[in-house]
C-alpha cells in the first residue's frame, strides 16, 4: 500500500507543478430560470444576486429567466427575491469556466406581508410537514467531505443520529434502527439499493452507486416521514440532481483511488437534456498486488433525461444500474491466519441491479400532479466450495435470487397558499425467485436446505396530507395518513392494519427560535428474502407463520434556533417503539440485528413478535459561515434494544450510545479547499462464540467460520473508537477545462480500533488439527486471532472537466 501511494503522490507532484497559476484566472457563467414552485408559471423581474458577491445580481426577464456573467469559479450561492413570494437561497454548486452552470429556482408564494418586515433568508430551509429530523446536505458538502472520497453513504454518517463503524461498509444506520428499515429516492423514482455488493433484504454495502457530480442536494429524514413515502422505518434519503446543460456538451473524466469514470452533460434537442455517466473499478488489480484473498469489480451507470414539453408539463427518464463481480484470490501463496479465514468463509458472488423510471409532471394553476412509472431489478448469485474446490461433493452454498418491482405511484398537490393538500396513490407489482441450496447445521445435525422458490406479490396504498398555517404561520400543524396492503397472506390484505397516521407541529416563538413536535406510526413489508422463504417441502414458511408489517410509533419533540442566515442550532429528543418485528426462530434474536454483513438477509423462519424501542437525544450545531469556516457538530445519545424469545429487552447491534461528530472545512485563495473530519463511536455489543458447536468439523466445514453463541447474545461490548479524517483539495481553472485534485487520508492518528476477536481452525503455521471427544464426535483445535480495524487509508482524485 505504501509504495503504490508512494507513487500516486509523486505522480500528483509532477501534474500540480507542471501546471501553471498563471492560466487559471478565468471566469464561469451562471443561466437559469425563476417559477413559481406550486404551478412552474415564470417569475418576471425577480431579483437574483451571488450570496458572497452581493453587487453582482441580475433580474429575471418576462420569461423568468436569467445570465450572471463574470463569476469567479468555485462553490457559490443565489439568493432570489420577488414580491409576494418567500426569499430564496440556493444550494451551493459548483461554477467552472468550461461549461455554463444552468440553475432552476422554484419560489413559494407567501402566506404573509412581506413588505411590512424585512426577512433574512436562511440557508436552512424549514419544511411544515417535517419540521423535525430532516436534514439537508449541499453537493459542496459531499463533495469536499473529508474520508468520504465522494460516497454519498459516508457523508451522512456526519450527521446526528447515524452510526458509523470503522469497517469498509457503508451500512445506514439511523437512531438505533437495523440496516433494512431505510428508503432511498432519485428524483423521485425509488431506488433499492444505494450500493455495490449489496446485501439483499437490506441496504448496505462497501461502495456507494451514486454519482454524486450529478447531485444537487441530499435530503435526509430521520423521522416525520412524508406520507408519500411508505415502507421506512429509520429513514428516508431523497438524492435530487442538477439540471442538465442547455447550451453544449460538457464531460468530466474522473480517476479515483479505485476506480475510473467519466460524466456527459448537455443538450439533445432544445427542450431536452441529457446527463449519463459511467464508472468501473480496478480494484481487482490494486487487491492482487496487495495479496488481498478477494478481488472485487464494480461497474455502475446513471441516466437523467429531461424534457420541458411545454410550461405545463415535463418529463424525466431516470435510471441507474450496477453490475459487481467478486472472486476469491486462491492463488496466494502461504497465506496468513485473516487470508486463510476469508478464503475459507466468504462466498464468491455475481450481482446486478437497475432502475429505470419515468416521471410525467402537469402544473396548473393551483398545484401540480406527479405520475411516477418505474421498474428495478436485482439478480444475486453467490456460491461456495469446502476448501474452495469446485466439485460438486464440496458444494456448501449454490444460491440464485431474483427480485423485480413494477411500480405506479400518483401525487397530487393543491396549494392554497395557507393550506397545502397532498394525495395520491401507489401500486406495485413485484416477483421474487430463489433456488438456494445450502449446508446447515443445526440440531447437532447436518441439514441441507435445497428449495426453488416463486413468488409474485400485488401491494397497493394510498396517502394524504393537509397542511396549513396559522397566526400569520406562526403555528404550522399538518396531519397525514397512509395506507398500505398486499396480497401476499391474509395478515396483511386489510389496508386497515397499516394505517399509518402522523402529525406535526411547529411553533415560531420568536423568527429565530421554533418549537417542533412529530408523532406517526410508520409500516414496513418484510423484506422478498423473507416472503417467498421455502422449506424442502415447498411450503412458504413464514406465509405458515403468519409474517405480518413491521410496525413503529415514532415520538419526535425538538428546539431549533437560527441565530443567523449561515447558523442553526436544534435539539431533538426521539422513541421508537417497534412491534410485529420478524424473530429469527433459527437463532432466537429480532432480525433488527441482523444485515450488517456480506450474506443475504432474511432468508430464514420468522415470527412477527419481537418488540424493540430506541431512544436519545440529539444536539446539531451547523454554521456554513463560522470565521471562514464551515462546520457541522452534532452529537447523539441512543439506545437501541428488542426482546429475545423471553421477551426481556436485550441490546441490538446498534446500541453504540454515544456518537460524536465534527466535520470542519475551509476554502482558501488560489481555490484549495482544506477538511477535517473526526468522529468518536461508543463500543457496540457482540455476541461471543459458541465454541462447543463451532469446534465439531461437520458444523465448521458447512459454514468455514465459527458460530455465535445467541445464548449470550450481545453480552459483551467492544471498546469506543475515534477517526481522525482529513481532506485537501485544489482546482485549475483554465478558459476550456478545468482541472481539479484531492488527496483525501482516512484515519490520520491510525487509530486501532477493536473488533470481536476471530476464530479459526488453522494453526499458526497454517495447518488444521482434529481431534475426536470422549463422546466420539470429530472436531477442529481452534484458536483466536486478533482483529483490530484501523489503518492509515490515503487516497488521491483526479477530475477533468471540458
Amino acid at each position: 500500500m505504501n509504495r503504490i501511494f508512494f507513487f500516486q503522490i509523486i505522480g500528483f507532484l509532477f501534474l500540480f507543478f507542471l501546471i501553471s497559476e498563471d492560466g487559471a484566472s478565468q471566469t464561469g457563467t451562471i443561466k437559469g430560470r425563476v417559477f413559481n414552485h406550486k404551478n412552474n408559471e415564470p417569475l418576471p423581474f425577480t431579483n437574483i444576486i451571488l450570496e458572497n458577491d452581493p453587487q453582482k445580481g441580475v433580474s429575471s426577464d418576462t420569461g423568468g429567466n436569467f445570465t450572471i456573467t463574470k463569476v469567479t469559479p468555485g462553490y457559490v450561492r443565489l439568493v432570489a427575491s420577488s414580491v409576494g413570494f418567500q426569499k430564496y437561497v440556493s444550494v451551493d454548486f459548483l461554477v467552472t469556466n468550461s461549461k455554463v452552470v444552468f440553475v432552476e429556482i422554484g419560489m413559494e408564494e407567501s402566506a404573509v406581508n412581506l413588505e411590512a418586515v424585512e426577512v433574512k433568508p436562511s440557508e436552512f430551509v424549514r419544511n411544515e410537514e417535517s419540521p423535525v429530523s430532516l436534514q439537508r446536505l449541499t453537493i459542496q458538502e459531499i463533495e469536499r467531505s473529508p474520508g468520504s472520497n465522494r460516497d454519498v453513504s459516508k457523508v451522512i454518517q456526519s450527521l446526528p443520529g447515524v452510526a458509523s463503524a470503522p469497517s469498509f461498509r457503508n451500512d445506514v444506520i439511523v437512531r438505533g434502527g437495523g440496516a433494512s428499515e431505510n428508503r432511498f429516492y432519485l428524483d423521485g423514482v425509488e431506488i433499492p439499493n444505494l450500493n455495490h455488493f449489496a446485501t439483499q433484504g437490506a441496504s448496505g454495502g462497501p461502495v456507494g452507486i451514486i454519482n454524486v457530480d450529478f447531485i444537487r442536494e441530499v435530503e435526509f429524514y430521520s423521522g416525520a416521514f412524508p406520507a408519500q413515502i411508505g415502507n421506512a422505518l429509520s429513514s428516508v434519503l431523497e438524492f435530487n440532481q442538477i439540471e442538465g446543460n442547455k447550451d453544449k456538451f460538457s464531460a468530466r473524466l474522473t480517476l479515483g483511488s479505485s476506480d475510473l469514470g467519466v460524466t456527459l452533460n448537455g443538450p439533445i434537442t432544445k427542450k431536452s437534456t441529457l446527463l449519463f455517466s459511467y464508472r468501473r473499478s480496478y480494484l481487482n488489480f490494486l487487491f492482487s498486488a496487495l495479496k488481498l484473498p478477494f478481488l472485487p469489480t464494480y461497474n455502475d451507470y446513471q441516466l437523467k433525461y429531461k424534457i420541458d414539453l411545454d410550461k405545463r408539463n415535463q418529463i424525466s427518464l431516470i435510471s441507474i444500474g450496477s453490475l459487481d463481480n467478486n472472486k476469491l484470490n486462491t492463488g496466494i501463496k502461504n497465506p496468513n491466519d485473516f487470508q486463510n479465514y476469508i478464503l475459507g468463509s466468504l462466498p464468491e458472488d455475481n450481482q446486478w441491479s437497475y432502475t429505470l423510471g419515468i416521471v410525467y409532471r402537469h402544473f396548473r394553476e393551483n398545484g401540480n400532479g406527479k405520475w411516477v412509472f418505474s421498474r428495478n431489478m436485482l439478480n444475486n448469485e453467490k456460491n461456495k466450495y469446502k476448501d474452495n474446490i469446485k466439485t460438486p461433493d464440496s458444494l456448501l452454498l449454490d444460491y440464485k435470487s431474483q427480485e423485480s418491482e413494477n411500480k405506479f405511484r400518483y401525487e397530487g398537490l393543491t396549494d392554497l397558499v395557507k393550506t397545502k393538500i397532498l394525495y395520491g396513490a401507489g401500486l406495485q407489482y413485484a416477483e421474487y425467485r430463489n433456488n438456494t441450496y445450502q449446508q446447515i447445521y443445526s440440531g447437532n445435525e447436518l441439514k441441507p436446505i435445497s428449495y426453488n422458490s416463486y413468488l409474485s406479490v400485488i401491494s397497493w396504498n394510498i396517502f394524504g396530507q393537509v397542511t396549513r398555517g396559522f397566526f400569520k404561520d406562526k403555528l404550522q400543524l399538518s396531519l397525514g395518513i397512509r395506507m398500505d396492503a398486499n396480497n401476499y397472506s391474509k395478515e396483511m390484505v386489510n389496508m386497515l392494519d397499516q394505517f399509518s397516521p402522523r402529525f406535526s407541529a411547529s411553533y415560531g416563538i420568536t423568527q429565530k427560535w421554533f418549537l417542533n413536535f412529530n408523532i406517526g406510526r410508520y409500516c414496513q413489508q418484510p423484506a422478498y428474502t423473507s416472503l417467498g422463504y421455502r422449506n424442502n417441502y415447498g411450503t412458504l414458511v413464514n406465509d405458515s407463520l403468519g409474517i405480518r408489517y413491521i410496525n413503529c410509533d415514532h415520538i419526535v419533540l425538538g428546539v431549533e434556533f437560527l441565530p443567523d442566515t449561515h447558523s442553526k442550532f436544534s435539539m431533538e429528543g426521539f422513541y421508537k417503539l417497534y412491534s410485529k418485528y420478524p424473530f429469527s426462530i433459527r437463532d432466537s434474536v429480532a432480525l433488527a440485528s441482523k444485515g450488517a454483513d456480506y450474506a443475504v438477509y432474511g432468508d430464514e423462519p420468522l415470527l412477527s413478535i419481537s418488540k424493540g424501542r430506541a431512544y436519545g437525544t440529539e444536539i446539531l450545531y451547523r454554521n456554513t459561515s463560522l470565521f471562514g469556516f464551515n462546520l457541522i457538530l452534532s452529537y447523539t445519545y441512543v439506545r437501541s434494544e428488542f426482546t429475545n424469545y423471553f421477551g426481556k429487552y436485550v441490546a441490538s447491534a446498534w446500541d453504540n450510545r454515544n456518537l460524536l461528530y465534527v466535520t470542519v472545512g475551509r476554502k482558501f485563495k488560489h481555490n484549495w479547499e482544506i477538511g477535517m473530519k473526526w468522529r468518536f463511536v461508543g463500543g457496540a455489543p457482540y455476541t461471543p462464540y459458541d465454541e462447543n458447536k463451532s469446534s465439531i468439523v461437520a458444523a465448521w466445514d458447512a459454514q468455514g467460520r465459527g458460530y455465535l453463541d445467541y445464548a449470550r447474545f450481545n453480552t459483551l461490548r467492544l471498546r469506543s473508537f475515534n477517526q481522525l479524517d482529513l481532506r485537501v483539495d485544489k482546482g485549475f481553472y483554465f478558459r476550456k477545462w478545468s482541472l481539479m485534485f484531492y488527496l483525501d487520508v482516512q484515519n490520520v492518528l491510525a487509530f486501532k480500533a477493536q473488533q470481536p476477536d476471530i476464530l479459526v481452525n488453522t494453526q499458526p503455521d497454517g495447518s488444521v488439527v482434529k481431534y475426536v471427544d470422549d463422546k466420539g464426535v470429530e472436531r477442529y483445535q481452534l484458536r483466536y486471532i486478533q482483529n483490530y480495524a484501523g489503518t492509515i487509508l490515503p487516497s488521491i482524485g483526479i477530475m477533468v472537466e471540458l
